[in-house]
């Protein structure tokens, strides 16, 4: 087995010491093992997406970043047929994009936003 530093602030940790007590695992490094096999599964699944598809993209953000999302997303004006707003706390926000296209172009789309550090998080659901 090898050894892998991670720098996590001190949110996070408060989380991951949350999860642990809840549920149930053995400590922080059985957390941090689930997470990475739940995102190599999504992304798995993520790879298997052909064809036309109907989607929706989730991604939550902080109220800072709303320029910058609004760029990436006009990027994808031919796949998105409905974008919602939503301010769900202080300063963070909730973005709804339901989308309908090409799988690899819907796969390009999450890709950008998931690798855009200003994202708290994504999730693509696929029909």
């Amino acid at each position: 087995m090898t050894i892998v530093s991670v720098s996590l602030n001190d949110d996070i940790l408060a989380e991951i010491d949350k999860l642990q007590k809840t549920l149930g695992f053995s400590g922080r490094s059985e957390i941090v093992r689930a997470g990475i096999r739940n995102l190599l599964a999504d992304e798995k699944d993520r790879q298997n997406l052909s064809g036309h598809l109907f989607a929706v993209l989730l991604a939550i953000h902080d109220e800072k970043s709303d320029d910058q999302v609004t760029e990436m997303g006009h990027g994808y004006d031919k796949l998105i047929t409905t974008h919602i707003h939503n301010k769900i706390d202080g300063d963070r926000c909730l973005e709804i994009f339901l989308l309908k296209g090409d799988a690899e172009e819907i796969k390009d789309m999450t890709k950008k936003f998931q690798s855009n550090k200003k994202m708290d998080h994504v999730k693509l659901i696929t029909t």
